[in-house]
């Protein structure tokens, strides 16, 4: 799913494109407050769309702000029809201007062009939290202790990230595994939550497998 940052006091516009993406698993989270959007953790979030015209802090301020702070794509998302804005929205680091209003549809053409420019760029950025060594896997530079079916289950999500593995593909890539049945799996994956002391990283697709976020 595409975790979509949104900055935007019309809270009704947001709603609307929010639920026209929602088709495309792309989650939208909006705030109307400038200030509440850069407390939002930006970092969860895979593309931010952002108006100009916001209560309390210029739109263009909050470009700034997060240009310098973090590595997230931007589209400007404004009535300003102003060219000095647009110059200046890009000349901060915003990697797309899109005028309002426009159809929903041309919003999600470019949030796919950008997001497939940024995979090209950082094709290795995704598992960047993970180092595979050997025998060992390391999360944040940390060496986990884990066991050779944990080891297998873990190294094959790393592997795959962001696409599910069904149990059957886990149990029979793995050669310490190929006798156990879904209850032992279940069980080594909760151990590898908990070694990775976040039971939110490797997500459950009921009734098919498991993924790495």
């Amino acid at each position: 799913m595409v975790k979509i940052l949104m900055i935007e006091d019309d809270s009704e516009f947001a709603e609307l494109l929010g639920e026209y993406l929602a088709q495309f698993d792309m989650k939208v989270t909006n705030y109307e407050d400038a200030y509440l959007g850069l407390s939002a953790g930006v970092k969860k979030f895979d593309i931010l769309i952002l108006d100009l015209t916001l209560p309390g802090m210029d739109g263009l301020e909050v470009c700034r702000e997060l240009t310098q702070k973090y590595d997230i794509p931007i589209i400007i998302s404004s009535a300003r029809s102003d060219i000095n804005d647009k110059i200046e929205a890009l000349e901060l680091g915003a990697d797309d201007y899109l005028p309002k209003p426009y159809d929903p549809q041309e919003m999600y053409a470019r949030i796919q062009s950008i997001l497939r420019r940024y995979s090209k760029i950082k094709p290795k950025q995704e598992n960047s939290t993970f180092t595979v060594k050997s025998n060992t896997i390391y999360y944040y530079e940390k060496a986990l202790t884990l066991t050779p079916a944990e080891f297998e289950v873990l190294s094959l999500l790393i592997k795959n990230r962001g696409i599910t593995q069904s149990r059957e593909q886990i149990i029979n890539s793995s050669t310490t595994m190929s006798d156990i049945k879904g209850k032992s799996l279940d069980v080594i994956i909760s151990k590898i939550r908990i070694k990775l002391d976040d039971s939110k990283l490797i997500e459950t697709i009921r009734g098919i497998g498991y993924k790495l976020v």
